[in-house]
């Protein structure tokens, strides 16, 4: 959670900055999902998250000097620079990437949950996306056919009350997102977003029942993102108040908290992981802006025509 909370931070600089191109959409505030969802798998589980990835692909493990070369688009990037921050993938990880099209990794993962059933691997299939993906076809049509075929998928929703600038109060009657997988009959919880241990014991569950048979999954994990849409919107359609609130429900506050008065850590060993994490950040960022740009000759590779 403090590599992510760092790492994150220093692209909304860097963005401002001008020193990373392209469009960035960035998760602070969001930290406890990725980790407490993805820290639930194991490193040959599959993966697929949204343009708002950066934390999920960090947690399951990509390499921190590849992600942060890839949004330089620099040529030691994950993708070779040619992915940035909306496309980027790690399949030796399991991560099967990000993508820009709303809802477009739930059909992805469906595919992955099917193959691991079909060839006994006992894999389990992630797809991360947000509340307003729920209104998207992809969301039934995915969670309808691994409903069927009790396919080990999780359906990982980070509900965090806005899809672009809409609150979801104004786009569905009905506001929960595991109320609406009751006509799929599927298995859905709904767990404080912003709780990194109650993620990961709802995810541990969840992956007990995918590997043991029982079908999909839903995790509607209540959350907020503090920055807008993307990097540079001014939120004008947030509540201050409402905002306010979720700041004080800082995701690494409330897990520091935890673990100090459970005795699992002193304030200066916590201090020193975030200033590991700082550090690893910094270490990252100098390497990116020292790496190469991708080759001219390397612009066609990997490119198929239909």
């Amino acid at each position: 959670m403090a590599l992510i909370r760092a790492f994150e931070t220093r692209v909304s600089e860097l963005y401002r900055d001008g020193e990373i191109p392209g469009f960035v959409h960035t998760s602070l505030g969001q930290e406890a999902v990725a980790a407490g969802v993805c820290g639930a798998l194991r490193e040959d589980d599959y993966m697929a998250t949204t343009h708002r990835g950066h934390g999920h692909v960090l947690a399951k493990g990509a390499d921190v000097d590849g992600m942060m070369a890839e949004l330089f688009g620099r040529a030691t990037g994950l993708c070779g620079g040619k992915g940035g921050s909306m496309h980027v993938a790690d399949p030796a990880r399991g991560i099967l990437g990000a993508n820009a099209i709303v809802g477009a990794g739930m059909p992805l993962i469906t595919g992955a949950g099917l193959s691991s059933k079909l060839l006994g691997q006992g894999r389990v299939a992630v797809a991360f996306f947000g509340e307003g993906a729920v209104n998207q076809g992809t969301f039934h049509e995915a969670l309808n056919l691994c409903a069927i075929w009790d396919l080990p998928v999780i359906f990982a929703c980070e509900n965090n009350g806005y899809a672009e600038f809409s609150a979801n109060a104004d786009m569905t009657r009905v506001a929960s997102v595991a109320g609406r997988t009751a006509a799929y009959g599927v298995h859905a919880e709904t767990v404080d977003g912003n709780d990194v241990a109650a993620v990961h014991e709802a995810t541990d569950r969840a992956v007990e029942r995918c590997r043991s048979g029982e079908g999909p999954v839903v995790l509607e994990l209540m959350t907020y993102r503090w920055h807008g849409h993307y990097e540079g919107d001014a939120q004008p359609y947030k509540p201050e108040a409402e905002a306010q609130e979720w700041r004080d429900r800082d995701p690494l506050i409330l897990a520091e908290r935890a673990l100090v008065e459970s005795g699992a850590a002193t304030a200066d060993e916590l201090a020193a992981v975030r200033a590991a994490a700082e550090a690893r950040i910094d270490a990252a960022t100098e390497a990116a802006r020292q790496a190469p740009d991708p080759a001219p000759e390397e612009a066609f590779a990997h490119v198929f025509a239909g």
